[in-house]
């Protein structure tokens, strides 16, 4: 009795198993392999750099993927495949920019994430464990990416200044650039109120100004969630250090907008992200999407203090954390 109740328990597992592989069977048939591109121009940097990059960065950030066995199966294949091109979309190190400038803005954001612990992502190192990025490599990026602030200007960067010295910064243009994303920029932030003030480690001075609207939101402390028309920009400066000690704005580095509007930017919280970089304003990004791993992943670590924002008046800020830590 006992063998045959074992015959009959043996047979729905197995017919169990017989659909599994035949639903997995199904969906290779669907399963379509990632689109292959050129590689049309590499980054440049020193090569304990680029094996840092390569090593945690190239499998979803370049057209070189070196994909494990499972990366290439469905349904698997099919998330990765997603991630991999909205990636790409990101940044790409095999289209790289020739810019110097927009390369130094894409090392500080690299940095930036990796930092934070953003990138890699999680779901990604858990299973490529050689991905994960450590204390040391941190540290070879930060070297590498303060030199570009702080080095003599090489060939490069002094070619691509000749190449663009008919475009400098067109303060006085009816026809300012516009991000991928839609947001435009406006020399109107100038006379706007200035609401902070920072610096960071790249010895930047950075300007804050916000606009009627965000400034209003700021001193009724109405700014959970900040209201539609808020424009908050921070101007980017390299310090200039005088003989005397004092410490100036010098030279332009860049415009970083961010403009509600809960409606059209729906991806990235509510927010409009752009940066418009050098005396060419040239805007950062290829498409659209390019705020959604860029820019919003750090903001969205301030969604409950600030509303999004890294800075706001010390007054908002003080009150903030003592309710916070009162909690």
């Amino acid at each position: 009795m006992d063998s045959i109740k074992k015959k009959r328990n043996v047979k729905p597992i197995a017919i169990v198993f017989l659909a599994v592989l035949i639903i997995f069977g199904t969906l290779q048939l669907f399963n379509k392999p990632l689109e292959g591109k050129p590689v049309t121009r590499k980054i440049e940097a020193p090569r304990e750099v680029l094996t840092i990059l390569e090593n945690s960065c190239f499998s979803c950030h370049s057209n070189e993927q070196k994909l494990s066995w499972y990366d290439k199966i469905a349904p698997i294949s099919w998330a990765v495949d997603k991630d991999v091109k909205r990636a790409r979309e990101v940044l790409n190190f095999s289209e790289y920019t020739d810019s110097p400038s927009e390369h130094k803005g894409n090392m500080y954001a690299i940095l930036n994430m990796m930092q934070s612990g953003k990138m890699p992502l999680h779901e990604y190192t858990l299973l490529h464990q050689s991905a994960k990025i450590t204390a040391k490599d941190i540290e070879v990026i930060k070297k590498y990416t303060l030199s570009l602030s702080s080095a003599v200007p090489s060939k490069k960067e002094i070619k691509y200044i000749h190449q663009n010295i008919n475009i400098k910064e067109n303060t006085t243009s009816s026809k300012f650039p516009v991000s991928p994303n839609g947001v435009k920029y406006t020399d109107d932030y100038k006379n706007w109120r200035v609401i902070s003030m920072s610096t960071l480690f790249d010895n930047s001075v950075r300007v804050i100004y916000g606009n009627d609207i965000a400034v209003k939101a700021i001193e009724t402390e109405d700014f959970h969630p900040w209201p539609d028309g808020s424009i908050v920009v921070k101007s980017v400066w390299k310090q200039e250090k005088l003989a005397d000690g004092e410490v100036r704005a010098g030279e332009f580095v860049n415009a970083q907008f961010m403009v509600k509007d809960s409606k059209k930017y729906t991806d990235t919280e509510g927010w409009g992200f752009a940066k418009f970089s050098g005396n060419d304003l040239h805007p950062t990004g290829k498409t659209a999407s390019f705020a959604k791993e860029s820019c919003i992943a750090c903001h969205r670590q301030l969604a409950e203090k600030t509303g999004y924002l890294f800075d706001v008046p010390m007054k908002v800020n003080t009150e903030r954390l003592i309710k916070n830590l009162q909690k």
